[in-house]
């Protein structure tokens, strides 16, 4: 039965046909030849082709494996292509906050960020998790400073405008019943360099995504992931970049419109 299974599993996902064609035919060929039902002439046509499509179904295999050892040993030594360790984007970011118990991110207004994650945010919380977001802080110069190193130098008031429905939605995340001072929200007098998600960062099935903002462009920033057992000391870097970003940060406080919560 589970050879049967097997079979089916391999056949519905299109995967080792040839295998499957060689051996059907090298079976019929065996009926054939014992009952005499066909020609030694037919019979031996039929193997010369079935050996062919066996050949053929060799080479496959022998150019994937090939291919797949180049590839190890590329990674082995430090050769991988920047299309394999950059994203345009976090694809999966929804699905890692939904089992997140402590979630810390930061960025320049995370607009779009806090917008993608707000109703997941909401139910972590609720279920008990710690949120740390930190921003640029909208009465500093970095709103200007945001500005002069995007598309719209001359223009700081957008990154202020971006700011305020990010503020609404922390301030709305920090004040749901039973929250208890697990939302924690920092300003910062800067622009940081980069973007950081982090989703428990202190366990060994922890996450760290990192976008590497452009400079004056909007062609979107290069993002890639970190893992505590594959990434060891980058890993480690990034988890301590947020606690020296974090407290460069000012709390936001109850002239923010935020509940007071005692420094961490």
């Amino acid at each position: 039965m589970r050879l049967l299974r097997r079979v089916r599993d391999d056949l519905s996902a299109g995967e080792n046909l040839e295998l499957y064609v060689t051996a059907l035919l090298s079976l019929t060929l065996a009926v054939l030849g014992v009952f005499n039902v066909a020609s030694g002439a037919v019979l031996s046509a039929a193997t010369l082709a079935t050996l062919a499509l066996l050949a053929g179904s060799l080479l496959g295999s022998r150019r994937q494996v090939a291919d797949l050892a180049v590839q190890v040993t590329a990674r082995s030594q430090g050769e991988v292509s920047a299309q394999d360790f950059f994203s345009s984007d976090k694809p999966d970011v929804i699905q890692q906050v939904r089992g997140a118990q402590d979630i810390r991110v930061v960025g320049v207004t995370l607009a779009r960020t806090l917008r993608n994650l707000i109703d997941e945010l909401e139910h972590r919380v609720v279920a008990g998790a710690v949120i740390k977001v930190a921003v640029i802080d909208p009465t500093t110069t970095a709103p200007a400073e945001a500005a002069r190193r995007s598309t719209i130098p001359n223009r700081p008031e957008v990154y202020a405008n971006r700011l305020r429905p990010s503020i609404d939605l922390l301030r709305d995340l920090a004040d749901n019943p039973g929250v208890d001072g697990r939302v924690e929200v920092r300003f910062l007098p800067f622009v940081p360099a980069f973007g950081l998600v982090l989703l428990d960062p202190g366990r060994s099935n922890g996450i760290i995504h990192v976008d590497v903002y452009s400079h004056s462009s909007a062609s979107g920033d290069a993002v890639f992931t970190l893992r505590p057992g594959r990434d060891g000391h980058w890993y480690e870097h990034f988890q301590a970049e947020f606690q020296r970003v974090w407290e460069s940060g000012r709390p936001a406080d109850a002239s923010d419109g935020f509940p007071t919560v005692p420094s961490a």
